[in-house]
């Protein structure tokens, strides 16, 4: 069921949460979210989308567009933290589709090819017999489609430090480690960070809850993800948006050093 909903609500499958920052709007999807990022610009009504989950979720973000009374064809860019296939999901549909743009940095390009073939430090089968609370989590990422995500070749690149000529305006924070090009999003107007996944408030794999990287079994270097948190930082942004997790309120500095305590998991 999609719809708009608060933060303090009970953690559902599928949310829909308005205006998490002014012009920003957050989809959520089997422990993954996805945001629509309105322009600024008087009378323009084109969105960016900044990563896609899953391909079940496909429908859930064209219900998404209509609450904000867009559609799909008001969609100028889809931009991709990074191209694990949690995140990269239906960007390849909406590129043929709805002949959206698909960005991201151009060291994600091997990975959006081939979403299954990523660097990790430690062996994925052992997490579920270590933190058996993620075993429903990825039941769930499966029954949204994560075992049929298909790769992407035609791939925009942008640099690390851009500021995105799309709706919005984002500014490209490269924050590396959890994959090679993996990318954070500023928008200094609200004062905010999408993080992707160099830092999250869940952790799909250990249902470990509260700023932190995300675990080896999906992260090519933790100590690289570690030094991100700097980049991340120094964007002194007051709203936190996770690739994975509720948004966090008490800025980025704050939740920076919790995910430093928290360390390596």
């Amino acid at each position: 069921m999609l719809s708009a909903a608060t933060d303090n609500r009970v953690e559902a499958m599928t949310r829909f949460t308005r205006n998490v920052a002014h012009g920003l709007h957050r989809l959520q999807h089997a422990y993954v979210n996805c945001y629509v990022l309105e322009s600024g610009a008087a009378g323009d009504r084109g969105v960016t989308i900044i990563d896609t989950a899953f391909p079940n979720t496909w429908p859930l973000m064209v219900r998404a567009l209509s609450a904000i009374e867009r559609s799909p064809s008001d969609v100028r860019a889809i931009l991709l933290t990074h191209a694990h296939f949690d995140h990269l999901g239906f960007a390849r549909r909406a590129q043929l589709e709805w002949g959206a743009p698909v960005f991201a940095h151009s060291e994600e390009s091997y990975l959006a090819r081939h979403p299954y073939r990523y660097e990790h430090e430690r062996s994925r089968l052992t997490y579920p017999l270590r933190h058996p609370g993620s075993i429903p989590v990825l039941g769930r990422m499966v029954g949204a489609g994560a075992l049929r995500v298909l790769g992407l070749d035609d791939l925009q690149s942008f640099g690390g430090d851009d500021v995105l000529s799309v709706p919005g305006n984002p500014r490209v924070v490269f924050s590396p480690g959890h994959t090679f090009g993996h990318c954070a999003f500023h928008l200094a107007e609200q004062s905010v960070v999408l993080t992707g996944d160099a830092l999250v408030t869940f952790d799909p794999y250990t249902g470990a809850r509260g700023p932190q990287i995300v675990s080896g079994a999906a992260t090519a270097n933790s100590d690289d993800a570690m030094a991100s948190l700097d980049a991340l930082e120094q964007t002194e942004a007051r709203i936190v948006l996770p690739g994975h997790g509720q948004p966090w309120r008490s800025g980025i500095a704050a939740a920076a050093e919790a995910a430093r305590s928290a360390g390596r998991s």
